[in-house]
């Protein structure tokens, strides 16, 4: 087998019904969409169809707004700082909540805000890796707090945070809530109306779209500060020349990712409790957090005795992606505050491998990783043992 692609919750690959349908916008429909010409207004209803998707893929209603942008991290940073100009800057409060597990899109933009003053408290997860209700409860400062920010589902272990749970306490707190829901997005559902965000990032790449863009729900009585300043383009929240080919393929992207949810959590859970299994298999090795408590796609695993990269360099001369942990983050794993809290040492955290599958993995390539995984980590024992 030539290579296995074991990396998706670091990006997918773009399904082709995806690049067949953003072909055209390339060299045929390629107008600017705001052009007041044919060549702009002929994009105009292939442009609705794909927002009507994007509506639809999340249950938002037409009150709401789903602002197109660059990606998830954009989105982040556009709710974030917002929240810091609006409530924080021009009002009387001055705390975020988030969590320890967030992404760097949300973490490092709350570094940048603690640098102006904003006073952030980052909840902890319990001993299953997960946010809990009461931690969130606890935090609350009443007349202070302008935004609770947590992630649906952790980009390293999958684990899905009690989304209904927490927003019900923002609720009934009166707080804004926003989530980064690029990990959940084609794995599970994700329903606004069922659970009333207020503001969602997605990234199209996370579910077989193209890259370079996303979008951010916002839901209705909620405002925002634009990030960007320029344009008219989305009724001025965000200024910038539409990304038309890319519009088209996130909502397809979309439309076909939530389609397909029931496969996610029926095959591709089969194959990758498969793997789990297998990796199990191989004495003194941890898979992080319960399974059942994960998206359906993603195992991290700990290997002892066996450092990450050196795994990961075998794994590629095999042909096998998988990643220790965020792409986007160079800190190592062992900084994820699930490792302690779920009680893995030092020693097994600094060997953590993730491996995350798609609706176009296969049993043959999960065979094949199987016995890779096993072969490679006996090699590498081997070879620590003697130095």
């Amino acid at each position: 087998m030539d290579r296995v692609y074991l990396d998706n919750n670091a990006t997918t690959l773009v399904d082709p019904r995806v690049v067949e349908a953003m072909s055209p916008f390339y060299s045929q429909l390629y107008g600017n969409v705001n052009s007041l010409h044919s060549f702009g207004t002929e994009t105009h209803p292939f442009m609705r169809i794909a927002i009507d998707r994007l509506y639809a893929g999340i249950n938002a209603r037409d009150e709401s707004d789903v602002l197109l942008n660059s990606c998830a991290t954009e989105g982040n940073n556009t709710v974030l700082k917002s929240i810091y100009f609006q409530d924080i800057v021009k009002g009387d409060k001055d705390h975020i909540i988030t969590s320890q597990i967030e992404h760097p899109a949300v973490s490092k933009t709350l570094n940048f805000l603690e640098s102006l003053g904003v006073r952030v408290t980052y909840l902890p997860v319990d001993d299953r890796g997960i946010i809990t209700p009461a931690a969130l409860k606890a935090a609350i400062e009443p007349g202070k707090t302008a935004l609770i920010s947590i992630m649906w589902a952790n980009n390293e272990t999958g684990l899905i945070n009690p989304m209904k749970d927490l927003v019900e306490i923002a609720q009934a707190a009166g707080i804004p809530f926003h989530t980064d829901a690029v990990q959940a997005i084609g794995k599970i559902p994700v329903d606004v109306q069922d659970i009333p965000v207020d503001f969602l990032t997605f990234s199209a790449h996370k579910f077989h779209g193209p890259k370079g863009v996303g979008g951010l729900y916002i839901r209705e009585g909620r405002t925002i500060v634009p990030l960007l300043h320029g344009g008219e383009q989305m009724g001025d929240l965000r200024a910038g020349t539409i990304d038309t080919p890319g519009l088209i393929g996130m909502g397809m992207a979309m439309e076909l990712a939530v389609s397909h949810l029931e496969l996610e959590d029926v095959q591709v859970r089969k194959l990758r409790d498969k793997l789990e299994d297998a990796i199990l298999e191989i004495p003194e090795t941890q898979v992080i957090g319960d399974r059942s408590l994960r998206t359906p796609n993603t195992i991290l695993a700990s290997f002892r005795g066996v450092e990450g990269e050196a795994f990961l360099w075998d794994l590629n001369q095999k042909g096998i992606a998988a990643s220790t942990g965020s792409a986007c983050a160079s800190e190592s794993l062992e900084s994820n505050p699930t490792f302690q809290a779920i009680g893995i040492d030092n020693e097994l955290a600094h060997t953590g491998v993730r491996f995350s599958l798609s609706r176009f993995t296969t049993g043959e390539e999960i065979e094949y990783a199987a016995d890779s995984i096993k072969q490679i980590v006996n090699r590498l024992r081997s070879i620590s043992s003697t130095i």
